[in-house]
């Protein structure tokens, strides 16, 4: 598409990246369900491998489905460049990929998913990297947590599971004063309702496995580049600035500018990880981002009914959403997400942990899995799930007590919702 920022939001998430099909004039993207492509030549050929041309060589650097894919996500999120990769988990290590090293760390909110904590805290040492976690609300903690090793902070724009909303632009403040950047995981926002790189985040992640397919049919993930960062400002990201040996040489960020860690991420990082998507989970994935935009409107409307709801009823201790006037977040949340705060919450049964599996047993039309962002409503009692493996002390500085489950509220009649959370809280709380 010519002129793509003069677009809206709507026609955007139809037909970013997309055009009818050279070869028979399809109108929808076809799955390009092949492993390599023809060279027009032995020059073509060397030209692709020495990253002195763009274009496709096997499907696990490039392929033309999900190279459509790549471009909606960057344009919908205004960056320059994204990469596609096999699932949520997958894009986080590829966002710290050229960035970290052996003794690098990564300041890292406390209020994130569980897994994502135990990738973290855990996993990532197998390369020498390690993790502190700081509330991120705490502006002065994040400050303080950066040293000398320290080549990012990351966050969730709206955190899982609670629904809580960070201030990107405070800590964007912070990151750019450090000379560092910011990754922004905006799965549970989505770029409908917030836009990071506006707000100063340096790379944006996704789980399109949620709300961007918002059908729980196939896993995926995605790093979004702002293109906005200087790579070559210091010497603490040399994979950017410095020559690469696989290369003769190049240096990626001298060489491709603003699409170095694009570029980085595709010829380094997708070559040497294999983190590949398929074309047909991106297929998935961009039919549901045609209706990103309708469906992020009812979730939210749906979710503030619920939350409402759940906030008025005495078997409730609690209820996190930021859309609720009672939450500590609410102000925030009608400045930087205007559109919504989305679908995600969690709240508190009286009764606690066994209270809140029998609540998760009794419903009829929320499905228990451990899952979000579908168009079905999804419960989970996180501690016993998601959130297992971490210490009581990690599942409650993340939102995840023992009493308390999450909600992804999908796009359903709110009233059968209540009605269906009504007859189970009367069973686990009876």
């Amino acid at each position: 598409m010519t002129d793509a920022p003069s677009y809206g939001f709507d026609t955007l998430q139809i037909h970013a990246g997309a055009k009818p099909d050279p070869a028979t004039g399809a109108r929808q993207t076809p799955i390009y369900q092949t492993t390599a492509y023809v060279f027009r030549d032995a020059e073509h050929a060397a030209a692709l491998f020495n990253l002195q041309e763009v274009g496709f060589i096997y499907s696990r650097l490039t392929n033309p489905t999900v190279a459509v894919l790549q471009e909606r996500l960057a344009t919908l999120e205004g960056g320059v460049g994204a990469v596609c990769c096999s699932s949520g988990h997958a894009a986080q290590i590829m966002a710290l990929f050229p960035l970290m090293g052996p003794g690098c760390n990564v300041v890292a909110s406390t209020r994130l998913y569980g897994g994502t904590v135990t990738q973290f805290s855990q996993t990532i040492k197998r390369f020498g990297w390690s993790a502190k976690f700081v509330d991120t609300d705490d502006l002065d903690a994040v400050k303080a947590a950066i040293d000398e090793n320290t080549r990012a902070v990351f966050c969730e724009s709206i955190a899982n599971p609670g629904g809580y909303v960070t201030d990107i632009r405070a800590l964007a403040d912070i990151t750019d004063g450090a000379g560092i950047p910011l990754i922004v995981d905006n799965t549970s926002a989505t770029p409908y309702l917030c836009n990071p790189i506006a707000q100063g985040a340096t790379l944006v992640v996704h789980s399109t496995t949620k709300y961007l397919t918002g059908n729980g049919t196939v896993t995926g993930g995605c790093v979004i580049d702002s293109g906005k960062f200087d790579w070559s400002a210091n010497d603490k990201f040399p994979s950017l600035s410095a020559p690469e040996p696989a290369y003769h040489g190049l240096k990626f960020h001298e060489t491709f500018g603003p699409l170095a860690y694009t570029f980085h991420g595709i010829a380094i990082g997708l070559r040497d990880l294999g983190m590949t998507m398929n074309p047909q989970a991106a297929h998935y994935t961009l039919m549901g981002v045609e209706t990103l935009s309708l469906r992020m409107q009812r979730h939210c409307e749906n979710a503030r009914k619920v939350a409402d709801w759940l906030e008025n009823d005495d078997r409730i201790d609690y209820v996190t959403y930021a859309g609720l006037p009672s939450s500590p977040y609410y102000e925030r949340a009608q400045a930087c997400y205007p559109k919504g705060t989305g679908g995600l919450f969690t709240f508190a049964v009286k009764g606690g942990y066994e209270a809140c599996v029998k609540l998760v047993d009794s419903l009829e039309i929320f499905s228990h899995v451990a899952n979000l962002g579908d168009t079905r409503s999804l419960i989970i009692h996180s501690a016993s799930t998601t959130h297992r493996q971490l210490t009581p002390e990690q599942q409650e500085a993340a939102g995840a007590g023992p009493n308390v489950v999450r909600v992804s509220i999908g796009i359903e009649d709110a009233d059968d919702l209540i009605r269906d959370l009504d007859q189970a809280l009367a069973k686990a709380c009876g």
